[in-house]
């Protein structure tokens, strides 16, 4: 089995709104971008709410992201995994990402958004223990994977409209 390492993170000083995926899936690492499953449904829903649409060059959907404060990045900075899901992941492997060194540069960040439940799992357990001096809010959003099927795009979408509510206010 291979070892599967992240991306960096895409992010600037402006950043107020933390995504979080678990580790990007072999589309992902072949096209070097994040969410790059065509069936993803991230970049239709960040379409949706930052205006980063699909159908734009990859820098330009990430030139949105940075726009509308939002950060993007994966819990894990590497791991051994075969294929793409989840729940193939070694536990034993899993090395998280240094996110000391992450909220250090990014200081205006204050809400964590996970998206799906290993993302959430692996932070609580590999990295929350070591930054209990940060005031975060953490919520798990529903997967934006083709994996998760138990839910339709609309409904996905609903659910992550809300990471935008507190930023009109």
């Amino acid at each position: 089995m291979a070892k599967v390492r992240c991306f960096p993170p895409i992010a600037d000083e402006r950043a107020r709104i933390l995504i979080l995926g678990s580790m990007p899936g072999r589309e992902s690492l072949r096209a070097n971008q994040y969410y790059a499953h065509p069936r993803n449904a991230f970049w239709p829903i960040m379409g949706e709410i930052a205006g980063a649409m699909p159908a734009l060059p990859y820098e330009q959907r990430t030139l949105k992201l940075r726009a509308a404060g939002i950060a993007l990045w994966d819990v894990l900075a590497s791991c051994i995994r075969p294929g793409s899901l989840d729940a193939d992941i070694a536990p034993d492997s899993i090395h998280p990402n240094d996110f000391a060194a992450f909220f250090e540069k990014h200081p205006h960040i204050e809400r964590v958004y996970f998206n799906g439940t290993m993302a959430e799992h692996s932070f609580r357990k590999h990295v929350l223990p070591h930054l209990d001096h940060l005031p975060l809010q953490l919520e798990r959003l529903p997967s934006t994977s083709p994996a998760n099927a138990s839910l339709r795009f609309e409904q996905k979408l609903e659910a992550w409209k809300t990471i935008l509510e507190g930023e009109r206010t």
